[in-house]
């Protein structure tokens, strides 16, 4: 292996090492961290709020002070109690007053109660321009075995699912990522018309999948407010990501000997080693 070769391999190795420290999955982690999508309840990116709802099917283990839907609609709060529970297997669809649109970055951000960065409820999210024909956004987890009732998850292990984050963080979501769904390429589906968001509770158990065929598992089981408890879901139209977000790219493989990327043969990709010694 020539001395480029070598370098850049050192230095791969390094970021994943790097990679593995600060993050122990592959997604974005939790708030107030470098990389995270969180997006705070006061960013001056909302446009708009939820402002309504089609329908409230609450499922078990709620108490009836949890299953008010009111609770979910304008600005989210950020408290522990302002919230609507949809317990095991709830849905809430909620309406509008101005069609949520395709822009250029985030265009809605989900918001849920969690007390903790790790101790986290998640659900699935759909919309929908018509309120007949739903389109699920993909969800990945790699929580890998049960967590109890008062368990705690790992934020770079999810990634597609509502309630990634703490109280007062939205996770966001960008239509653009849904243009190559068969609802949306036969038009059933308008991404520039999106009028409802379903949000439905998924069931920590394992029962539920993700979009690769994974149990998902989050706190189970739980009770009085069971399931995914919604405070607000808060619309921007397309605004950009939080500083820092996805700023990781992985450098090309240099395609000949001798070349390793930023110029001649001593080149290299992090300034810290430019002046390593081989």
């Amino acid at each position: 292996m020539n001395k480029s070769a070598l370098l850049y391999t050192m230095v791969m190795l390094a970021q994943l090492v790097w990679l593995s420290i600060a993050w122990g999955g592959p997604f974005p982690p939790a708030a107030d961290e470098f990389g995270s999508s969180a997006i705070s309840k006061d960013a001056a990116d909302f446009q708009f709020w939820a402002s309504g709802y089609l329908s409230y099917m609450v499922g078990e283990k709620v108490d009836p002070i949890w299953q008010d839907p009111d609770k979910s609609l304008g600005p989210a709060e950020g408290t522990s109690f302002d919230i609507v529970s949809l317990g095991r297997g709830g849905s809430i669809i909620l309406t509008f007053d101005a069609p949520i649109q395709n822009g250029d970055g985030w265009d809605f951000a989900v918001f849920e109660n969690s007390f903790s960065d790790q101790y986290i409820e998640l659900a699935f999210v759909e919309v929908s321009s018509d309120g007949i024909d739903y389109v699920r956004f993909d969800a990945v987890s790699r929580t890998n075995t049960p967590v109890p009732g008062f368990g705690n998850i790992d934020p770079t292990d999810v990634d597609g699912l509502a309630g990634k984050y703490r109280q007062g963080f939205g996770t966001p979501f960008d239509l653009n990522v849904l243009a190559n769904k068969s609802e949306v390429l036969s038009g059933n589906v308008d991404l520039m018309q999106i009028a409802y968001i379903r949000i439905i509770d998924i069931v920590g158990d394992g029962s539920n999948l993700d979009s690769q065929g994974n149990p998902i598992y989050d706190p189970y089981p739980t009770a009085g407010s069971a399931g995914f408890d919604l405070d607000g879901i808060g619309v921007s139209n397309g605004a950009a990501y939080p500083a820092g977000y996805n700023q990781y790219v992985e450098p090309d493989m240099p395609s000949e000997d001798d070349d390793a990327g930023f110029g001649g043969d001593q080149g290299c990709f992090i300034g810290s080693l430019s002046e390593l010694t081989l």
